[in-house]
């Protein structure tokens, strides 16, 4: 009897393992890590708005609106509660995705707004900050890269038959996944340049 439960249990483990189950079990433990790379960045980004923004006010103050927009757009990411169960809520996803996006966008603002003060681009702390920002933009991207790969690979196997019966049994769902306008836009971070003097527009010839 013993001998027949133990063949048993042998023949339902390579049964879990054929159709996928531990497949599964791998792939999700590497959405998850690859998930926890990419809040590690974005948080290294958040961390670094305050000092950016205390520094361009001392040179800029009355950029008010550029300022308060970046001020209030690290607000709305903050709010987000980024646990590991949003990543396989589709909703609530798409509310991260789309409030690092505006702060993006608001950074994107503020660093054109300094290219009018020679002054400011010259702080030694803020091109500290122009250093640390370019590279924590670089890791951003490579971790959401890899996110990406992560959530596709682990999707496919959800989706594959036979695969998606015992993703049916055991609860397993598609996770949701990052979405740009622009898929090239990925593998390319935004450019961050303090340093490089604005480019004025040549003056129209005279009538």
């Amino acid at each position: 009897m013993r001998r027949l439960g133990l063949s048993s249990l042998l023949a339902f483990t390579a049964l879990l393992s054929g159709c996928g189950y531990n497949t599964f079990q791998s792939q999700d433990e590497q959405v998850k890590s690859a998930w926890s790379e990419v809040l590690n960045q974005y948080q290294r980004r958040a961390d670094l708005i305050p000092n950016l923004v205390n520094t361009v006010k001392g040179y800029a103050a009355q950029e008010q609106a550029v300022l308060l927009g970046v001020t209030e757009a690290r607000a709305r990411v903050g709010s987000i509660q980024a646990t590991p169960e949003l990543i396989n809520n589709p909703e609530a996803f798409a509310k991260f995705q789309s409030a690092q996006g505006e702060l993006s966008g608001a950074l994107s603002r503020l660093l054109v707004v300094t290219e009018n003060y020679p002054q400011l681009k010259s702080d030694q702390n803020f091109r500290d900050l122009q250093a640390q920002l370019e590279g924590t933009e670089n890791r951003i991207t490579v971790a959401r890269n890899r996110y990406i790969q992560s959530v596709q690979a682990y999707n496919v196997s959800v989706r594959s038959f036979p695969n998606n019966l015992t993703a049916m049994v055991f609860g397993y769902k598609p996770k949701p996944n990052f979405t740009v306008e622009n898929e090239a836009a990925i593998s390319k971070p935004p450019a961050v340049d303090f340093g490089a003097p604005a480019v004025k527009p040549a003056p129209a010839p005279a009538q």
